[in-house]
């Protein structure tokens, strides 16, 4: 006696059905009045391993316009470095990306 498999029926989305994908989540680095500039750069390139060039972009974001937007993940990754930017004193928080 042989087994026999049963045809599996997959069903498939309708061809105009539009599936979007998860946007992902950014971190953002915003200005406070207690770091200095120095340390804002030298946490970027500790942490996320920027080059000086990349961390002083960024740090200039944080210092002139505000925040900045200093990676972009899944949310798990975001809280992680949210969390990590915490932990060296700055101000940081996670969105969804538009």
């Amino acid at each position: 006696m042989g087994v026999s498999i049963a045809p599996v029926e997959i069903e498939r989305p309708d061809s105009d059905t539009v599936v979007a994908p998860d946007h992902p989540w950014i971190t953002l680095v915003w200005n406070d009045p207690v770091n200095l500039m120095s340390y804002v750069t030298h946490v970027f390139m500790e942490y996320f391993g920027y080059s000086k060039e990349k961390a002083t972009e960024l740090m200039l974001d944080v210092h002139e316009k505000g925040r900045a937007v200093v990676s972009n993940g899944s949310r798990e990754e975001m809280e992680r470095d949210v969390t990590a930017m915490h932990s060296y004193g700055l101000w940081a928080t996670l969105q969804k990306d538009d």
